[in-house]
């Protein structure tokens, strides 16, 4: 699966680490939605930093269709709810 990090770049991640990354995912939509924005901004980091830890960069030259897009770090609540809603990113 290739997954975009807003601002960073693309990251190739193998399907045996998905679940982990769709597990954080579900948890930001059941923390966006309570509007906990400390705990979102936590677990957001977890997020990227799991997508950073088990993918692999893909160097800037080139470009692949991205399967999922992760907002900037800088996000904040009102726009994740945006985002963060039903299934989240990753479609379960």
């Amino acid at each position: 699966m290739i997954v975009r990090l807003m601002g960073e770049g693309q990251y190739e991640i193998d399907k045996k680490h998905i679940d982990e990354i769709n597990k954080i995912d579900n948890t930001l939509v059941k923390i966006v939605n309570k509007g906990d924005e400390k705990t979102f901004k936590v677990e957001y980091k977890k997020l990227t930093d799991t997508v950073r830890k088990y993918g692999k960069p893909l160097s800037n030259d080139i470009l692949k269709p991205s399967e999922v897009i992760i907002p900037p770090a800088d996000i904040s609540i009102e726009e994740a709810k945006k985002i963060f809603k039903g299934e989240g990113l990753i479609e379960d």
